[in-house]
């Protein structure tokens, strides 16, 4: 059996070869990399990543009480929910610093993360913990004495792995929630981690928007945790960040088109990031983003529906950060082409058609 255990479904290999597409397609064009983000939208998305990561820990402060706290403005809040803005500013910050698969370097962004939040930020857990929904113990993590071994073994699974990065990001994260190292935090290090995973990869995902989606979605977010967690293995928690992943791009292109493409495509044109040679190229560019996105968009929600048949119009539209008349379009689409098919109304479910 393979070490951690999961298995490449042919969802996860459809999502994976759909968001490599999208990736490359926009990095060709310039549209999509760290330095053709503007320092604003960077700075945004990094915002809605701490406010949306925090949130999911159930942390009360809005997304513009956030914003005043990196600002330097006062914010009358509790004194634990200004505190873990702070710590996850900080932990951010030195994202580009850290080496994935070291312990110490892991060790070093718990202790930022969660300075003055916890007795001994940085440090393993010498206890036991559980993760509970009410008063139901919904997972119970391995005994302390063994979570040493078990962090090391996956960081060196982490090193020495040449599994796709969409995958091994997935997997880790899936791993280090399971293993549950620390008292306290371990959701917000293992959305960390991952996203420390993918920026090694493709450094322009450090700044996509995936907490946001996750927050919006936390009831698919456990639900997938739970799936694996009976199963014993990464697989169904695989499926979903990688089906969320795909969304965060889309979702992030929408922004940057509608703030950085239109507006000043002119000024990015002419500092070469483009290079559009005539006004016709410049019409085609746009016309052929928009038919990848669309595309993009449908496979998405061909995933989404794969992985939870029964999901609502509503939950299609919270799980891809998109309008509930956006969704229905598409699904629309999707039916019209003969992909896609609804059984029953309300309380009915969706059918894949060719599959």
């Amino acid at each position: 059996m393979n070490y951690p255990p999961y298995t490449i479904t042919s969802t996860a290999l459809k999502l994976v070869a759909a968001i490599s597409e999208q990736l490359a397609t926009l990095s060709a064009t310039g549209a999509l990399t760290v330095e053709s983000l503007s320092p604003q939208l960077r700075r945004e998305n990094r915002i809605r990543t701490i406010h949306a990561s925090l949130a999911i820990e159930n942390n009360s402060l809005s997304l513009e009480q956030v914003t005043d706290i990196i600002d330097g403005k006062p914010v009358i809040a509790p004194h634990r929910d200004i505190q873990e803005v702070r710590g996850a500013v900080a932990a951010y910050e030195k994202l580009d610093a850290w080496t994935p698969h070291s312990m110490q370097d892991l060790l070093a962004a718990h202790a930022l993360l969660m300075h003055d939040l916890v007795d001994n930020p940085g440090k393993l857990r010498t206890g036991g913990v559980g993760v509970f929904q009410g008063n139901k113990v919904v997972h119970m993590a391995p005994p302390a004495n063994l979570v040493h071994g078990h962090l090391e073994k996956l960081l060196q699974w982490l090193e020495s792995t040449d599994e796709h990065p969409l995958i091994t990001s997935c997997v880790f994260h899936y791993e280090f929630e399971f293993i549950h190292p620390f008292d306290d935090g371990n959701g917000r290090m293992g959305r960390l981690w991952q996203t420390l995973i993918l920026s090694k990869w493709k450094p322009v995902l450090a700044y996509m928007p995936v907490e946001t989606i996750v927050c919006n979605r936390q009831n698919d977010y456990y639900t997938s945790l739970g799936q694996a967690d009976a199963q014993g293995e990464a697989t169904k928690f695989i499926e979903y960040m990688l089906m969320v992943l795909h969304g965060a791009i889309n979702s992030a292109m929408a922004k940057i088109y509608e703030t950085d493409f239109e507006s000043d495509y002119a000024a990015k044109a002419a500092n070469g990031v483009w290079q559009p040679a005539t006004a016709t190229t410049t019409t085609t560019a746009t016309t052929t983003t928009t038919a990848t996105t669309l595309v993009d968009t449908e496979e998405n929600i061909l995933a989404a529906i794969r992985h939870n048949p029964k999901i609502t119009l509503k939950e299609l539209a919270d799980a891809l950060d998109m309008t509930k008349d956006g969704v229905r379009y598409h699904t629309n689409n999707l039916k019209n082409k003969g992909l896609l098919h609804r059984v029953g109304t309300y309380k009915g479910h969706w059918k894949i058609v060719q599959e």
